[in-house]
C-alpha cells in the first residue's frame, strides 16, 4: 500500500474512536461512578501517552535543556487556554488534553511508515484504544457545559477525527525528516497533557468516598504500556 494512503488509513481508523466513544456516551447516563471510572482511565492514558510515547520519543531528538524547557512551556502555555476556556463559560479541558494526545501522535505515526511500517500498526491501535474512554468522557464534559446539543456535539467528534489523518500527511511528508521538530511537538503537547490532567481530568474522576477511579488510572496507563511493549 502506498505510503500516503496507508498514513490517512491508519490515522482516521485511530481517530473514529474518538465519535465512537461520544457515540457511547450519548446512548445512556451510566452512574456517576462508572463515569468516573472511565474518566480515570481516559486519565491514565493520557499519563501513559506522556510517559512512554510523547516524552521518551520527543526527548530521542533534543537537548535535554530543549526537552525541559519545551515541557514547561507547553504546562504554562495550557495554564492560560485553560483559564481562556473557563472564563468564556466552556468546558474544554478534556477535549483540549484529547487533542494534545491525538494530534501528535497522528504525525508520529504518519512520520513512523517511513521509519518503521510494523510500529505505525501498533501505534494506531494503541492511539485507536486511548481514544475511546477520552472521547467517551470530553463527549460528556462537553454536553455538561451546554455549548452544544447531542446531535451538534457528534458531529463535532466526527469533524475532529479527520484532523488526524491530515497531521498524519503533514507527518509523512514534513516530518518524517524533521525528527527534532516534531520531537519539539510532542514534548509541547506532553507538558501540556500534564497541565490538564491533574488541572481538570483528575479531579473529575473523585467523587465522594470513590476509590476505584484510581484503580481505572492504573487500568488505562496499563493500556499504553500494553501498546508500548508491543510495538517494541
Amino acid at each position: 500500500m502506498e505510503p500516503l494512503l496507508l498514513a490517512v488509513l491508519l490515522a482516521g481508523i485511530a481517530g473514529l474512536s474518538m465519535p465512537l466513544g461520544a457515540w457511547l456516551a450519548s446512548r445512556k447516563d451510566e452512574p456517576e461512578p462508572i463515569n468516573h471510572a472511565i474518566t480515570a482511565f481516559g486519565g491514565g492514558a493520557l499519563v501513559s501517552a506522556v510517559a512512554l510515547v510523547l516524552v521518551p520519543e520527543g526527548a530521542e531528538t533534543l537537548p535535554p535543556w530543549l526537552s525541559c524547557l519545551l515541557l514547561l512551556a507547553g504546562g504554562v502555555t495550557f495554564f492560560f487556554v485553560d483559564k481562556i476556556v473557563a472564563r468564556s463559560g466552556g468546558a474544554g479541558a478534556q477535549l483540549l488534553a484529547m487533542l494534545l494526545d491525538y494530534l501528535p501522535e497522528a504525525a508520529a505515526l504518519g512520520a513512523m511508515i517511513v521509519i518503521d511500517r510494523a510500529t505505525a500498526w501498533v501505534l494506531a491501535a494503541m492511539i485507536f484504544l486511548q481514544n475511546l474512554p477520552e472521547g467517551y468522557s470530553a463527549f460528556r464534559e462537553v454536553l455538561r457545559a451546554g455549548t452544544f446539543p447531542k446531535t451538534r456535539a457528534l458531529l463535532l467528534f466526527a469533524a475532529l477525527a479527520l484532523t488526524g489523518p491530515i497531521c498524519a500527511v503533514i507527518g509523512l511528508t514534513l516530518l518524517s525528516d524533521q525528527r527534532a521538530l516534531l520531537g519539539g511537538i510532542m514534548i509541547f503537547a506532553a507538558g501540556g497533557i500534564l497541565y490538564l490532567v491533574f488541572e481538570d481530568v483528575a479531579p473529575a474522576a473523585k467523587g465522594t468516598d470513590e476509590a476505584r477511579p484510581a484503580l481505572g488510572a492504573v487500568a488505562g496507563f496499563a493500556l499504553g504500556l500494553a501498546g508500548h511493549l508491543a510495538a517494541g
